[in-house]
């Protein structure tokens, strides 16, 4: 089949083709950035935490009257009744394990910092430090959040230490993740080497290093340290405090539900309110809740756009149907196939279709490159763009398919008497 005639019937419909083919470029450049943003949405909530996230729940709560936590004697007394409560949660029938926390992974609260090999490294040399998001705990919170030692030790009961929420004491053990122990020490070896925390001249010595754990902020200024978690063997004392919970396997409900009553009656003095108490499960959709409002948007989209091309292919490719009743008679009579007259069809939206996916790719790389200023969007792969195009195409095939049929079963006689 020659082309040549082909482009020299087009070019009588040229507003039509025009039209079609900046629609079909247009909906390629959306859609495939769409894709993108839908592909890197359902990478972050599918993000591993580290944590073993069944039966955990988060139990956050505030002191009424609390005392002073900017003096030795208020710590103390804040820090006695933070190890009231953990008993009490301890004592709950169906608890595993119970840890002082001051955050967790998804839970957008969180104390970040940076650690160094060098003593007294400034915060804004950069080449010096590797920023890293804090977590205070204690010698329970590998049982408790089910993290993965994967080199030394844990903490034990004896090194953990409690402090004031705004004091900063040194640290003289921390444990780290390994995404941190490798960008700190890429040749390996981390445990047993010193580290230096927020410009500090004290060092502090890795114990031990585990698998994973995902700092608490959600946003995407977090992203270059997303996995750089230090943990530090403290109690913090505070006006507030923040329990992890583990249940036992299927009587995380039930336990949730016992949390309150039991801590009023270690110390009524408090404020649990119907926030307080959260499964992780709930802590992470909250977190993400974005994330998959924005994915679903972006695939609304999508469809609406494929759908508008599809329709607006099937409208034209009728319409030219209609008017070339004689023409398509002709060729009948002159010996066409009904496939030739199907292929023709295909073939003409094939090059309407071509043509608006070459522009159709400028325009995607552009609305890219634009959505990489303005919003810190990543680079669009070349795969995005080559399965859009090969997505476009197949739309255009399928959507002329229908009325280049209908075409094809117009009768030679019957198309040769119209008009």
């Amino acid at each position: 089949m020659k082309l040549h005639p082909m482009i020299a019937a087009l070019r009588k419909h040229k507003a039509g083709v025009v039209l079609i083919a900046l629609q079909i470029a247009l909906t390629l450049a959306i859609v495939c950035n769409a894709i993108f943003i839908i592909g890197q949405r359902v990478d972050r909530v599918n993000r591993p935490t580290g944590l073993d996230e069944s039966n955990l729940f988060l139990v956050s709560q505030q002191w009424v009257g609390a005392p002073n936590a900017d003096t030795p004697d208020g710590v103390a007394k804040l820090d006695a009744m933070q190890k009231e409560d953990l008993a009490a949660l301890r004592s709950l029938p169906g608890v595993a394990s119970v840890a002082s926390v001051n955050s967790l992974p998804l839970l957008d609260s969180s104390w970040n910092g940076a650690v160094s090999l060098k003593p007294d490294a400034k915060f804004s040399d950069k080449s010096a430090n590797v920023r890293t998001t804090y977590y205070f705990t204690d010698d329970q919170v590998m049982s408790t959040l089910g993290l993965t030692l994967v080199a030394g030790r844990a903490f034990h009961a004896g090194d953990v230490q409690h402090q004031g929420f705004r004091d900063n004491p040194p640290r003289p053990i921390v444990m780290v993740t390994k995404a941190l122990a490798d960008k700190l020490f890429p040749q390996g070896g981390a445990v047993g080497k010193a580290i230096y925390s927020d410009g500090s001249s004290t060092p502090s010595t890795i114990i031990g290093v585990v698998a994973r754990l995902q700092a608490p902020a959600v946003g995407t200024w977090a992203n270059d340290f997303a996995w750089n978690a230090t943990l530090i063997p403290a109690r913090l004392d505070a006006n507030f405090s923040r329990y992890a919970v583990r249940t036992r396997p299927g009587q995380l409900d039930a336990v949730m539900r016992t949390v309150a009553p039991a801590l009023y009656r270690a110390n009524p003095l408090r404020v649990l309110d119907d926030n307080s108490v959260k499964s992780f499960g709930d802590i992470r959709a909250k977190a993400y809740r974005a994330d998959v409002g924005m994915a679903i948007l972006m695939g609304v989209i999508c469809l609406i756009l494929i759908a508008v091309t599809a329709a607006g292919i099937v409208g034209l490719t009728s319409f030219w149907v209609g008017q070339r009743h004689r023409q398509i008679g002709v060729r009948r009579a002159l010996g066409a196939r009904k496939v030739d007259i199907l292929h023709y069809f295909q073939l003409e939206n094939l090059l309407i279709a071509g043509a608006g996916a070459v522009v159709g790719i400028g325009m995607a790389v552009s609305l890219n490159l634009a959505l990489m200023h303005y919003y810190e969007m990543d680079r669009l792969p070349v795969a995005y763009a080559l399965v859009g195009v090969a997505a476009v195409l197949v739309l255009g095939q399928c959507a002329v398919f229908v009325p280049a049929r209908r075409a094809s079963n117009v009768p030679p006689v019957v198309a040769t008497r119209a008009g």
